[in-house]
This record gives structure tokens, sequence and C-alpha cells, in this order.
């Protein structure tokens, strides 16, 4: 029997077939066991075995005759057939119908099938996909307190059996690695081979740019709280504009929780300090009078000063001079966090001497020179 290649080399077809090409071909016989296509001059294909129990349900309404699409796995079997699989040609389009969708950035609607702490699951043309929680509109985003992950859940579930409209983000084909634990019922490692990374948002995108043009940074608006995350506030403002207003640009004083500051539905202005990819940062403490302004005047390097500890990190520990200056006594004095904790107490106040202030940075490092709890 002459191989694949003799046959292409004598008859001078222009290129011999290979291994993942997907082709036409025609139904010309069918069996229990078998289904046979005519493949024009590369001869005659077959789907039997694994690839005929997978496909079943699709060729069961076929009949002699009929044309479909079939991708080659195996260029001459023992009997001298090309080896076919309807499944894997069926998914090839499908993938490539799919990136078409992502080139020219098209709306699809979805429908929500399930959830996990870190987003959304669905599918399109039969595809697995993932809407990520940070690629939800800010309508639909969750505002947990406290960024609390079984809350945030309970808000996701809200969303399954409701449609979405999304565009493709990425198509992803490493194996579910991004599906989080919670979702192992609904994706499998193995079977999520091709999987859709969805944005809702996305869909905005293109608005908020063109809404975007008519601020610039230094612009005080006016607008609502929306929404608070233990990392700070979210407000719209505009025409369907929405910011966030860091924790740390809440006020002079170091804020713990954004609820000592603002309330959800208050109506305030904030400042815009950063405009970047398409995203807002806003500022409520840069409207208020900056208690750092002519320090100088009041405290100098070597001065002694009383303050309370506020506050550890893995930097040193947070000294309050006044109720909106906070100075830093670094980690190096103390040698180990440890250390540090065995000798200061938070609330409690102490001496310290000034090694150094930087008004423009609002930073203030101090030195420890008393281990006494100051009168």
């Amino acid at each position: 029997m002459n191989s694949m290649k003799d046959i292409f080399e004598k008859n001078n077809l222009l290129k011999p077939p290979k291994v993942g090409e997907i082709l036409e071909g025609q139904i010309i016989g069918k069996g229990r066991s078998s289904v046979f296509f005519n493949l024009g001059p590369l001869g005659t294909g077959i789907i039997y075995g694994k690839e005929l129990q997978e496909s079943k349900n699709s060729l069961k309404d076929l009949k002699i005759g009929d044309s479909i699409f079939v991708k080659i796995v195996d260029l001459e079997n023992e009997e001298g057939y090309i080896e076919l699989s309807l499944k894997q040609a069926g998914q090839e389009l499908t993938w490539e119908a799919l990136k078409e969708k992502k080139e020219k950035n098209e709306t699809v609607k979805v429908k929500i099938s399930g959830a996990n702490k870190g987003g959304l699951l669905t599918e399109i043309l039969g595809t697995p996909a993932f809407l990520p929680v940070s690629q939800l509109s800010p309508e639909h985003y969750p505002r947990v307190e406290g960024g609390d992950s079984l809350k945030i859940l309970r808000g996701l579930q809200k969303f399954i059996g409701k449609e979405l409209e999304v565009k493709i983000l990425n198509l992803s084909q490493k194996e579910g690695k991004f599906i989080s634990s919670g979702a192992r019922n609904k994706i499998l490692p193995s079977e999520a081979k091709r999987v859709l990374i969805l944005s809702e948002k996305a869909k905005e995108i293109e608005k908020i740019k063109e809404t975007l043009k008519g601020y610039k940074v230094g612009d005080v608006v006016k607008g609502e709280i929306s929404g608070l995350v233990d990392f700070g506030a979210f407000m719209l403002f505009g025409k369907g504009l929405e910011g966030l207003i860091h924790i740390s640009e809440f006020d002079w004083k170091i804020i713990q929780d954004p609820s000592e500051i603002v309330k959800v539905g208050q109506k305030i202005r904030a400042k815009i300090i950063e405009i970047s990819d398409n995203k807002v940062f806003l500022s409520l403490k840069v409207l208020k009078r900056d208690p750092w302004k002519n320090i100088e005047k009041k405290y100098k390097k070597g001065d002694k000063v009383s303050g309370k500890v506020t506050k550890f990190n893995p930097f040193g520990a947070f000294v309050q001079i006044t109720p909106k200056i906070q100075g830093l006594v670094h980690i190096s004095e103390f040698g180990t966090k440890s250390k540090m904790e065995e000798i200061l107490e938070i609330d409690k106040k102490y001496d310290f001497q000034i090694l150094s202030i930087d008004p423009k940075e609002h930073r203030m490092s101090l030195k420890l020179i008393s281990n006494e709890v100051g009168k």
C-alpha cells in the first residue's frame, strides 16, 4: 500500500494533509461501530472508537451524502483509513469563532450558571467562561465592607440564572488555573483546557474614555458614595463615572475604617488626583487644610516630643504627635518586630526625639528616648 506522501507525489497534488488539519468530508457509510467519509483525493476517512462515542449524538441525525467538517487525528491507520474526529473539529471551529468575536470586540449575552469567590461562571458556544469580580461593571460590583469573602460569594450568587452583556477579554488554554477550589465541581481542571475570560465593564470602556475627556487631574467633582470596602470608598459622579477614594486619601490622620468618614448615599465633594487606565482616583484630604504646612515652625530635628503609639507594621510603629500628625519609629531602632512589641504598647504615650521632618512627603522619623510611659 502506497503511503500518503507517495500518493500526493505521484498525482502532483499541491500539499499532503497533516494531523490537526480541518477539512470537509461527505458521509458515504454508517455502521454501529464506524462512520466513513469521502475526503476526495485524500481517500477515505473514518470515525470510530472513542471519537465515535463522543460524537454519537451529533452523527445520529446525519445521513449518507451529508457533508460535515472533521479533523485529522491520524493520517493512516492499520486499515489504511485516515482517522477523523468530529468533536475536535467542532472545538477548533468554535475556538476560531470565539477568536473572531474577540478581534471584532463584539458584545455577547451570556447566562450565568454558577459563582465562586472569584467571579461568575458561564459559557459561550459551549466553551466554559469565567467573569472575574474585577471585570464586573460598577453597578454589579459587590460592595462588601471588610472584604468578607462569604458575603462576596452570596452577592455573586444573586446573578445565577441572569443574563449579562460581556466581551471576551482573553482566550486561555491553561488548564483551569484561574478557577478557585469552590468551582471544581463546575469545571474540572482536566475539562478546562480552553476557557474564556470575560469582562462586563469592557463594553463601557469606550463610553468611559469619551466621558473622561471632560475631566483632568485637579478638578473638584460632586458625587455620591456608592459603596464602601475595607480599602476605601467608591463615589459616583458626572455621567456614570465612578472613582475610588483610597482610605489613605480620607484625611490627614490615619483612618482605620472608611465608615468613620463617609456613608453610602452621602453626597460629597472630592478632588481628582489621578486618571489612569480609565480609572479615576479621588481625594478628600487634599480639600482640607494640610496640617504639615509650616510644621517646621513648630517642630525641628532634635526636638523632644511625646506621642501615642497607634499602630504597628513591618516597618515600625506609628506615633500620633497631634490629632493629624503622625511619625514613624523605624523597626531598626528595636532590631525585630517582636522586640518592638515588647517595648511599646498600642495607645500608650512615650517620649521620642525627632530624627528628621519632610513636610512635602508628610513624614517624620522618630527615635524612642524613654521606655517609660509619658505623663
